[in-house]
């Protein structure tokens, strides 16, 4: 029964751990999309009005 218990307690200290992890790389994923976004509208913006920027356009020496 002993044995049971233990390893219980150690995997309720995994999933704790392991949540706290998910919920840290949430927030960080959150300022990173935010980031890119405002790079990306920054960008827009030197290019002139109305361009789209798109992730996967060919450099211009293709």
């Amino acid at each position: 029964m002993n044995a049971l218990e233990e390893k219980l307690a150690h995997l309720e200290k995994t999933v704790d751990d392991l949540s706290d992890i998910v919920a840290r790389q949430d927030k960080d994923i959150r300022i990173l999309q935010a980031r890119v976004a405002f790079l990306m509208e920054r960008e827009a913006s030197r290019e002139g009005e109305g361009a789209e920027i798109v992730g996967d356009e060919r450099p211009p020496h293709y």
